[in-house]
């Protein structure tokens, strides 16, 4: 498998990431464990988790997913086999949040003790801080790259011109870059990236990692109407894209994946990959999984392209 640069830090991963944020939440450890395994044996090696997973969920605090990846990669000895990405800076309670220096070197410890190990690969920003200096979050940054902590920085959810200042500021001042963003991205959910976003990663050569990749579940061609909405927990956040753009977009899924002998949702994949790094996608079942890995097998021609984006021009 071909792996794909992450900006110009040196680190390359699969061109698909698996998400998370279901780990210790719709899928229990054990199915964890089983979707872990079989995406390491598939040949992939990015895997994306946040502290804030799933904090959501009543009962839960926060850094339920990075304790269930930190029990696997105990388990399994596989910590040199993957990348491991996770993100700091959302809401954890009390005055836990943000991307100051204090709050970055505490949480990384936190995170690191979850993970249950020395190092992570690549830690992200999971949100813009307006009230810290940029030029402080880099430098507590630099601090952890030197401590051996991490190996390279990310940035998620950032509009370009806060992304454009914190690339700045790390040249003027030789500070750690951002080599990597986690968009929302993908065919329904395309004018925010594409409009400012995406030329600046280019330019920068920014590694592009999509969240929401499936657009929680409905480019899989689940959620027709209203009445799917209660299949599963994620199906209140897709209700707004049950209009008319969203039902074009999902007839030309159907009809590209029964030409190619594929489904809806490897063919939103397979476009997306087209266009960014590794998108990052989340499953609750091998099954899943395995639907989601053969993405990367598929070949979109270039009229199935022309007609998924004349679908989904935003």
């Amino acid at each position: 498998m071909q792996m794909r640069p992450l900006g110009r830090s040196g680190l390359a991963a699969a061109p698909l990431a698996l998400g998370g944020n279901v780990f210790g939440w719709t899928a229990d450890e054990g199915v964890s464990f089983a979707l872990l395994d079989a995406f390491v044996a598939g040949g992939f090696n990015l895997i994306d988790t946040a502290d804030v997973y799933s904090r959501w969920v009543p009962g839960h605090a926060g850094g339920e997913s990075e304790a269930v990846i930190g029990r696997w990669l105990t388990a399994r000895g596989m910590r040199g086999r993957v990348l491991i990405a996770t993100k700091a800076g959302m809401d954890m309670g009390g005055a836990n949040k943000g991307l100051s220096r204090a709050y970055l070197v505490a949480a990384i410890e936190r995170s690191l003790l979850r993970l249950k190990t020395d190092y992570i690969d690549l830690y992200q920003a999971h949100q813009d801080d307006a009230e810290t200096p940029q030029d402080e979050t880099l430098e507590a940054f630099a601090l952890l790259i030197r401590q051996g902590k991490i190996r390279v920085i990310g940035a998620s959810n950032y509009a370009a011109p806060r992304l454009a200042s914190a690339l700045a500021t790390s040249a003027a001042k030789g500070l750690p870059r951002f080599e990597t963003l986690q968009p929302e991205y993908n065919l329904y959910a395309r004018a925010d990236f594409e409009q400012e976003l995406a030329p600046l990663c280019a330019r920068e050569e920014l590694a592009v990692l999509p969240y929401f990749g499936l657009a929680a579940g409905f480019l899989t061609g689940k959620y027709r109407s209203e009445a799917d909405l209660a299949q599963s927990p994620r199906g209140r956040s897709v209700k707004r894209m049950l209009n008319p753009r969203g039902h074009r977009i999902l007839a030309a899924l159907d009809a590209v994946a029964a030409e190619l002998r594929a489904t809806p949702a490897q063919v939103a994949l397979a476009w997306l990959m087209r266009r960014s790094t590794a998108p990052i996608a989340s499953a609750t079942s091998l099954v899943q999984l395995e639907e989601l890995m053969g993405a990367v097998r598929l070949t979109l021609p270039p009229d199935a392209t022309r007609r998924l984006e004349d679908a989904s021009v935003p």
